[in-house]
């Protein structure tokens, strides 16, 4: 059992004793008790941190070579090829006959979602965006890619594997660039 005592402190030198009282004590076995329940009631309540995490729809793996290959209009569609720097190249329709010349933009307000935004706009039916990662793009670029994607209410939007193209398209801007 804890106590908890006090001395009483008289002097040597008194002459009339006074009788002693008895120190107080006081029992702190219940406050420890009770501690230790509120420790562990806290402990059991308590949320932890929960992951975020976002939706993303894979392909089905039973699916053949040739039906993998999706036919989509090119009026519907925006790719965005991920590349070095933090730059992203950007084209309405197919690599070799693009509806809007290509360009470079950022991941700024008024880089990407500027241009998302007007083409959602522009697209009459639901835009379709076609995500594509090059080597020299980082993880936080795909990152940030898609919270646009989210931030956007775009609906449609795949992450694709990077085309011959889009390469050549990246080294054209890349050697504009460095001149």
């Amino acid at each position: 059992m804890a106590e908890l005592t006090q001395n009483s402190g008289s002097g040597n030198g008194a002459k009339h004793q006074r009788p002693r009282k008895a120190t107080p004590k006081v029992d702190l076995t219940a406050m420890v008790d009770l501690a230790f329940l509120l420790i562990t009631f806290f402990m059991l309540t308590t949320s932890l941190s929960k992951p975020q995490v976002m939706d993303i729809a894979m392909p089905d793996k039973d699916r053949t070579q040739e039906d993998s290959k999706i036919k989509i209009a090119d009026q519907r569609t925006v790719s965005l090829v991920l590349g070095s720097d933090d730059n992203i190249l950007w084209y309405h329709g197919q690599v070799t006959k693009p509806i809007m010349e290509p360009e470079i933009t950022d991941y700024s307000k008024d880089g990407i979602r500027k241009i998302l935004l007007q083409m959602k706009d522009k697209i009459a039916q639901d835009m379709i965006v076609i995500i594509r990662p090059s080597n020299d793009s980082n993880h936080e670029n795909l990152i940030n890619i898609l919270d646009e994607m989210n931030v956007l209410a775009i609906k449609k939007y795949m992450i694709a594997k990077i085309q011959e193209g889009d390469i050549d398209l990246l080294k054209k801007f890349h050697a504009l660039a460095t001149d």
